[in-house]
């Protein structure tokens, strides 16, 4: 337990001195009640009530008054408590692997369907930004609870060339700490280019934008030493990075922040043909590449159609969180489902001013009714 205003514990050294004062008067009362010579009559009077009874009234008007002295001080606990109204940063990969068709009809629209079930099954109090990445990314809708909003711009998002894992995480951080004050935004160091093969994408196509910070990235973080913020990031990515900041720098920096960041690889191990819609491709159909079946290019030695699973583990368990993996449409609505049971709870500080204060009032009260029933009794 700590304190607010510490200072005002000194108001507690007034309980023991009226209990001196009260023990004090108690004894005076007793010696002088001896000088009576009929003691059989002081003997009745006090018949019919145990003598501790007569000491209950003080008492709780004392447990009252150090309560009082306890609630001024503003104590506060440490404890884990619901945060189902906490924002989520949703980071989705728009990246051109995302048009594989291993997941009907293709991953982007199996995503877009189990993001907008996801954003559907919320309450209303709880506010979901929405950062989509390809070559860079791009905050398409701050932190709200405007349904409508969201699902328009989900609907519009469009295919990118690249995939930046990272700076997906430091612009949710960003997102965040416009929101929250306690977070401090992602600090900014090069991006040196480290593409990948081509996947025959366009290039990144402009996606509804609704503020945000500018490009951020590198590491910075020191681990996850932050107290645990109450929003949280999902980022969904079938891939591997491929360009700029690396996961792990932007995980060391959201743990830094206390910022869970809850990883999701979509996709099969063998990915298929590309062919998304002309709307998803950002009004044009590009010439596409011959993959070679199922391998498609590599980067670091492991297919960027395929989800780096080490990466995404290592950034849920440097920031605290969890990652999921999922196959399908199904599989990956069901994990979006069942992400409030694993970020419901984070410990935050509690004020029992308010508490302290009502439990004072009761045992006053109480104290106070008891006093007034020996008097008339």
């Amino acid at each position: 337990m700590s304190f607010g205003v510490p200072l005002l514990l000194g108001t507690l050294v007034f309980v023991p001195v009226l209990l001196g004062v009260y023990v004090w008067q108690w004894r005076r009362r007793k010696r002088q009640a001896v000088r009576y010579s009929n003691v059989a009559l002081l003997r009745a009077a006090g018949a019919g009530s145990a003598s501790w009874r007569r000491h209950v009234p003080i008492a709780l008007v004392l447990g009252a008054l150090a309560l009082l002295g306890l609630a001024s001080a503003r104590p506060t606990v440490r404890a884990s408590v619901p945060t189902s109204s906490a924002t989520v940063i949703l980071a989705l990969d728009v990246s051109g692997s995302m048009c594989a068709t291993d997941v009907a009809p293709n991953r982007l629209s199996a995503a877009q369907a189990a993001v907008r079930s996801f954003v559907e099954g919320r309450d209303d109090e709880t506010k979901i930004g929405l950062v989509v990445f390809s070559g860079f990314a791009q905050l398409a809708v701050a932190p709200t609870a405007d349904r409508d909003e969201l699902l328009a711009a989900l609907d519009a998002v469009t295919t990118g060339r690249g995939t930046t894992i990272g700076a997906a995480i430091l612009r949710s951080i960003d997102a965040i700490a416009e929101l929250d004050p306690n977070v401090a935004p992602s600090d900014p160091v090069d991006e040196p280019s480290t593409d990948g093969p081509g996947l025959g994408d366009p290039a990144p196509a402009p996606t509804p934008s609704a503020g945000g910070r500018g490009g951020a990235g590198g590491a910075g973080g020191t681990g996850a030493t932050a107290d645990v913020a109450p929003e949280i990031i999902v980022l969904l990515t079938d891939g591997a990075n491929t360009r700029g900041v690396t996961p792990a720098q932007a995980a060391e920096q959201a743990a830094a922040r206390g910022v869970r960041v809850y990883p999701i690889g979509f996709g099969t191990t063998n990915p298929t043909q590309m062919a998304c819609t002309r709307e998803q491709y950002g009004g044009f159909t590009p010439r596409m590449r011959d993959f070679g079946g199922a391998g498609g290019g590599t980067i670091g030695g492991r297919s960027f159609l395929v989800v780096d699973e080490p990466a995404l583990k290592n950034v849920a368990q440097t920031t605290g969180g969890e990652y999921f993996a999922a196959t399908d449409a199904d599989g990956l609505t069901q994990v979006l489902a069942d992400l409030p049971k694993h970020v419901t709870v984070a410990e935050q500080d509690i004020d029992l001013s308010a508490a302290g204060g009502i439990v004072a009032a009761a045992l006053l009260l109480a104290g106070l009714g008891l006093a007034l029933r020996r008097s008339t009794s």
